[in-house]
């Protein structure tokens, strides 16, 4: 057989770019997108001389491009409803918009929602879609939740860094950096807990439990109450979706009854000696009075309030906080995005917002036993922590939350690179 002569780039040692590179990128600068927040409050993070979430930006879009062209993608038909539902969702908040009474909040948010929101949502569902993308932000998750967690660590124990609402601390800056922390950390421990039911061999099975145990361990310093919560619904379903996938279902079971047992009797020998529960500033937030000491509750009510008050328009959007009587303070939005659609879009918002979120949770479910076992479970992982975040925190313009309907939405997409 006749070798062909060696091209000059060749024989001078060029290296071709594979498009799977290109998806390696996607993934990789689709995580430090993701977790910018949590990361920026890592040495490593505070220490780059560029603002990580500029440069992670300016990584993934033109990777997205590269992946657009190098990819055939089919869609499934059930993306309709989810896809038409956010479609119309930003187009109502902008017309919601011109209603609102808020001159500060609306131009802050409204641009995150409809600017920002598709673009994550497109990098979500292509980055979930693509093989080596999914993969790479995989990996990447799995190396953020240990350097954020040991991070927390750090800066606690030489008390560089003070977390879970302490006095005298900035309560909004506090408040996002301990949530952002516990996310991180809950969706690497989902998928160190998905690795556990995949392994084939005990040494690995033992590795991947103790990296599970010890972001759960880590989970109590920071004080986000919603991060633990996370974390444990995660780890507890996320493997039993696996094997639920796998057509499993005993295996699931035994998984969950597992997991359970062993959460109970870790938190029961953390609550015998009332010690040890010293510096677990996370458990402690549960014992200072739970919901009747946290907001929450009062902006519900005042959410369901005014939404009744406002039919059928809505407070327009940013409106909210003007009309509980907090001024412009966007900290203390409704802190649930359900309520959050109803309350400045009204019943139309709150519609579009079930068609959306709901049908991309719809969409995840229904592929569970369609799509491969592994690439679902995994979506789960970075998925459920979030969307439980949404029901409790952020609101509308969170880019984590727009992400993760793009990851969610994946699962009905399939992408094959060109060759």
């Amino acid at each position: 057989m006749t070798v062909p002569p060696a091209t000059s780039w060749q024989r001078l040692g060029a290296v071709r770019i594979d498009a799977a590179g290109c998806g390696s990128l996607a993934g990789l600068a689709a995580a430090a997108l993701h977790f910018a927040g949590a990361l920026k409050s890592t040495p490593p993070g505070a220490a780059l001389p560029v603002d990580l979430t500029l440069l992670s930006a300016a990584l993934l879009v033109p990777s997205l491009l590269v992946l657009l062209l190098t990819r055939r993608w089919w869609l499934h038909g059930a993306l309709a409803l989810p896809l038409a539902g956010a479609a119309l969702l930003w187009l109502w908040l902008v017309l919601a918009g011109s209603w609102s009474r808020s001159a500060v909040i609306l131009p802050q948010k409204l641009p995150e929602i409809v600017l920002l929101g598709p673009v994550m949502l497109m990098a979500g569902m292509l980055v979930g879609a693509d093989a080596a993308s999914r993969r790479w932000l995989d990996r990447a998750t799995l190396g953020t939740g240990p350097l954020v967690a040991a991070s927390v660590a750090w800066g606690l124990a030489t008390g560089k860094v003070v977390l879970g609402g302490l006095a005298g601390a900035s309560p909004d800056l506090l408040r996002v950096q301990y949530q952002l922390a516990g996310l991180a950390i809950a969706c690497a421990a989902g998928l160190g807990a998905v690795r556990i039911v995949e392994a084939a061999a005990w040494p690995s099975r033992l590795f991947w439990g103790v990296f599970t145990l010890a972001l759960s361990a880590a989970a109590l310093l920071p004080g986000g109450r919603m991060g633990l919560i996370s974390l444990i619904v995660s780890v507890l379903l996320t493997p039993a979706l696996r094997c639920w996938s796998a057509h499993r279902p005993a295996a699931a079971l035994r998984w969950v009854l597992a997991a359970a047992l062993a959460g109970g009797l870790g938190l029961g020998l953390l609550l015998l000696p009332s010690q040890a529960m010293d510096g677990l500033r996370t458990l402690e937030r549960f014992t200072e009075g739970g919901m009747e000491a946290s907001a929450r509750p009062a902006l519900w009510r005042a959410a369901l309030h005014w939404a009744g008050e406002t039919l059928p328009l809505g407070l327009g959007t940013g409106g909210f906080t003007i009309a509980a009587g907090h001024g412009e303070r966007r900290g203390l939005y409704p802190h649930n995005h359900l309520l959050e659609a109803l309350a400045e879009g009204g019943p139309v918002g709150l519609l579009l917002w079930l068609g959306c979120f709901g049908g991309g949770a719809a969409v995840l479910l229904l592929r569970a036993r369609h799509a491969a076992p592994g690439r679902v479970a995994r979506i789960a992982a970075l998925v459920l922590p979030v969307g439980l975040a949404a029901m409790v925190s952020t609101d509308l313009g969170n880019r984590m939350v727009w992400f993760a309907l793009g990851l969610a939405l994946s699962t009905g997409m399939v992408a094959k690179r060109v060759e």
